[in-house]
């Protein structure tokens, strides 16, 4: 949805004030994108990840599952908004199904009918005047949900650590993988080493070296 205008050139003045005497805004004012690129690589390389915290990105997220958006929610430096299931009737209820599932006609058809039952629950308790904060109680983690979420960098590359990497939940990774795409896209000098840790710090702190990751990218052909 949106992000601190100029992003890295917010953190390069921010660290450039950090080191000298040169005020944040005149560096903010005076660097060229050379300047923005070098001072950056300076922090990045050194792990002075404060300054990133000065830039934040707010993403609005629609068709995750409940599953999904509760894995989110667990990262603790951001700000959420979440559509609420207390207040809002939702009368045509959408759901998650997973690919394992879609993909097997047997389980497939087993998963639906048992959402279609909670739909059908749902609306008829509502119907009888059932308030929708109790109402809510029979939807399954499947619903879906929307959420607005806003991070800073440093928290956004933490994030990406975790859940970008293979071991992570599918759901939460695609959405983790768009994320980071997105905001490559605006700040590519902060994020250029973005990823999973066999990417960011080229290290398995779960020792996976089994891994299709990190035999893409250590593992001799």
């Amino acid at each position: 949805m949106s992000y601190t205008p100029d992003p890295e050139r917010v953190v390069a003045a921010a660290a450039r004030q950090c080191y000298s005497k040169f005020s944040a805004t005149k560096a903010f004012d005076e660097f060229t994108k050379e300047d923005i690129k070098r001072q950056l690589g300076i922090i990045l390389e050194n792990g002075h990840f404060s300054v990133l915290e000065h830039s934040s990105f707010t993403f609005a997220i629609e068709g995750i599952s409940r599953a999904c958006s509760h894995q989110l929610v667990r990262h603790r430096i951001a700000s959420y908004s979440q559509q609420s299931q207390r207040f809002v009737k939702l009368k045509e209820i959408e759901f998650i199904v997973p690919e394992k599932i879609a993909a097997d006609e047997n389980a497939s058809k087993t998963f639906r009918e048992a959402l279609e039952r909670c739909r059908d629950v749902y609306n008829d308790l509502v119907n009888m005047g059932v308030p929708a904060e109790d109402a809510r109680y029979i939807l399954p983690n499947a619903s879906q949900t929307k959420i607005v979420v806003t991070m800073n960098a440093r928290s956004l590359i933490n994030f990406f650590e975790l859940r970008c990497c293979l071991s992570a939940q599918w759901e939460i990774r695609q959405l983790a993988d768009e994320m980071l795409r997105l905001v490559k896209g605006v700040a590519p000098t902060i994020f250029e080493r973005a990823g999973p840790f066999c990417v960011s710090k080229k290290t398995c702190p779960e020792k996976k070296y089994d891994c299709l990751k990190w035999v893409e990218l250590f593992k001799k052909k």
